[in-house]
């Protein structure tokens, strides 16, 4: 079922529309998934398919993708982390564990440290402190501002895939790479652009949230050296690597989903 939640916005524009579904018996405890740049909620059907007869499982679409909206307002991370804010309140869930995969990551380590209250556990995948550099995000805004989505979709499947993956299931490859082509390219332009401004370094060593850190072996856009600077930075925080590159929730499902019940059941 499509649930929708508005967001005030205050005076900065108009509220954002918020497209999350819930999965599972509320009863149980709550898990909050927060999906990639491009792609939707629908990235994680594997995930739930696995894990809503243990949990409550709450996903949305980030501001800008599949059905939520992104207002007309420039925005930042930290917007990015007030919107699950805003939605464990609209749901009346004091505290819930977070899983969020590269940009979904950099949520997930901003809510870490400014709400480290309302979670219990952190789930970072395939991400960064800081994910690339300012100026390649900017330049990929501006290409899709004027060019539209194409270009970068056609070289998305090398960024999230491996080759051997691609091979294998290509027809899932082609399915996450036309919901990139159907995006609105000025709402992904403004996700570039908060990504480009997103450096969290030096807020990392306040995260006092138990975290499982979670790096794809061929990932060329979030490294294991990432990961692995994220581990040591983060007191509570254990490191593990998956056979994947960097949507490794669906090239390396089953290992991901072990991995990710295993650490939020122990």
């Amino acid at each position: 079922m499509h649930q929708y939640l508005d967001v005030n916005q205050g005076d900065a524009g108009e509220p954002i529309r918020l497209h999350y579904r819930s999965d599972g018996d509320r009863t149980l405890p709550c898990l909050v998934l927060s999906n990639s740049l491009g792609t939707d909620l629908h990235m994680w059907d594997a995930q739930v398919a696995r894990l809503a007869s243990a949990f409550y499982i709450v996903r949305y679409d980030t501001r800008g993708h599949g059905r939520s909206t992104s207002g007309s307002e420039p925005c930042a991370i930290e917007d990015l982390g007030r919107d699950v804010i805003a939605l464990l309140d609209h749901l009346e869930i004091a505290q819930a564990a977070f899983c969020g995969i590269s940009m979904g990551g950099l949520t997930g380590q901003w809510l870490g440290y400014q709400h480290p209250q309302r979670f219990t556990q952190l789930v970072l995948a395939n991400t960064a402190a800081r994910i690339g550099s300012s100026e390649a995000w900017l330049a990929r805004a501006k290409q899709v501002r004027e060019a539209g989505m194409g270009a970068v979709a056609a070289g998305a499947a090398g960024r999230w895939f491996s080759p051997g993956f691609i091979a294998r299931e290509g027809s899932m490859v082609a399915r996450m790479v036309h919901t990139l082509r159907c995006q609105d390219a000025n709402a992904y332009a403004t996700c570039c652009e908060a990504l480009a401004q997103a450096d969290l370094c030096s807020t990392a060593a306040q995260i006092a949230v138990p975290t499982l850190v979670i790096a794809g072996e061929s990932d060329p856009v979030t490294t294991v050296a990432d990961g692995r600077w994220l581990q040591q930075q983060i007191a509570a925080a254990c490191l593990a690597t998956v056979p994947a590159s960097h949507l490794s929730n669906i090239e390396a499902e089953q290992a991901f989903t072990a991995l990710l019940r295993e650490f939020l059941l122990d």
